[in-house]
């Protein structure tokens, strides 16, 4: 993904900075503090996913675990990067590639009770699962916050850019979830499914907007 701000030449470093400004000058107050908190999140992530990788016990969830982390360690140094020089940072932003097939499995079978562990030795791939996708989605969700706020152009479009991969990590740990049957899908019947998906209709032709009353 390019994070390059409109009509800037690709791999000019520094277009971020206007011209004359101190380079300490080159963000507005409130981004500064959103940046700080998005870091420190980042960060929160990265030792977590440290944290949980003692516990795993699949391959394939381990390989996950490794491949987002890793990802997430590269977009955390270009965040701060192009947070600290309000120019293009050496490594652009990516675009993460999950390697889950996304056919998902729909109905609910019956499982145990879910209830808190009692010791580490309860610590098992589903509850992992369940941090990991918790931290992505709420790391998403600062982002996508903080980059609608976010005065440097360059800083701004590596927020942007960062949030679909964050949703794409998202997914796929939905979708081993989901193949584990870690995280269950139900559906409605289909009476009432049919109802619900036919309850909204496209418009037909030209809206009939009112008169503005402003004063010429």
């Amino acid at each position: 993904m390019n994070q390059q701000p409109p009509n800037n030449p690709q791999g000019q470093p520094g277009q971020g900075v206007p011209q004359g400004m101190p380079q300490h000058m080159i963000h507005g107050g409130h981004e500064v503090f959103d940046l700080h908190e998005v870091l420190a999140g980042i960060i929160n992530v990265l030792d977590q996913y440290m944290m949980f990788r003692q516990y795993v016990q699949d391959p394939q969830l381990l390989d996950i675990l490794d491949r987002q982390y890793q990802f997430i360690e590269q977009q955390y140094n270009t965040t701060v990067e192009a947070f600290s020089t309000g120019g293009d940072p050496q490594v652009p932003t990516q675009q993460y590639q999950m390697q889950q097939s996304n056919e998902v499995v729909y109905g609910i079978t019956p499982t145990q009770p879910k209830k808190p562990n009692r010791s580490l030795s309860e610590v098992k791939d589903a509850g992992i699962t369940g941090h990991m996708l918790g931290l992505i989605k709420s790391t998403a969700s600062l982002l996508t916050m903080t980059s609608v706020e976010v005065t440097n152009p360059v800083v701004r479009r590596v927020m942007a850019d960062s949030v679909p991969n964050y949703v794409e990590m998202a997914y796929e740990i939905f979708l081993y979830q989901n193949k584990h049957r870690y995280y269950q899908v139900p559906q409605l019947n289909e009476q009432d499914m049919t109802a619900m998906i036919n309850g909204f209709s496209k418009t037909q032709g030209p809206a009939q907007m009112p008169t503005n009353n402003m004063k010429h």
